[in-house]
């Protein structure tokens, strides 16, 4: 098994980052504007980018410390994996330890994958301390899978 792993910090409160991941409409605003469902603890979420998407059943929600969901539907690589935001404050900071985790090998779609979360985690720190992210489909292209 593989995981994808990376860390950000964000000059915001936890709960600010809590509620950017557990609202469709704070989704909405720093992953892909083609977000909806039920954000809510067993809900699904369904996220679109383009031709496809994924749906995430949402396994756990710690206020202001954690958040973690199961790729339900999807591409083949990613169903089963699960998506976990750890949060913690570290002075001035949020620090968002973020694993896609599970993967069955790291195949060129994980690489692709890594490098688009880190873009897209961005976008998150972006949203927060600035209010206006880059979400799908106003994202980085960062190669011909985008």
């Amino acid at each position: 098994m593989a995981d994808i792993l990376h860390r950000v910090g964000i000059t915001v409160d936890p709960e600010d980052v809590y509620t950017a991941l557990t609202t469709v409409d704070g989704l909405s605003r720093w992953w892909t504007e083609g977000t909806d469902g039920d954000a809510s603890l067993g809900g699904v979420v369904r996220f679109r980018f383009g031709p496809g998407g994924f749906d995430m059943k949402v396994l756990e929600t710690s206020p202001a410390e954690r958040v973690l969901w199961e790729v339900v539907d999807g591409p083949d690589e990613w169903v089963g994996t699960q998506i976990r935001f750890d949060l913690k404050r570290e002075g001035e900071y949020t620090i968002v330890l973020f694993r896609h985790e599970g993967w069955r090998e790291p195949v060129e779609f994980m690489s692709h994958c890594s490098t688009k979360w880190a873009t897209f985690l961005m976008s998150l720190k972006r949203l927060l301390e600035t209010g206006a992210g880059e979400p799908a489909p106003n994202d980085v292209k960062i190669d011909n899978w985008n």
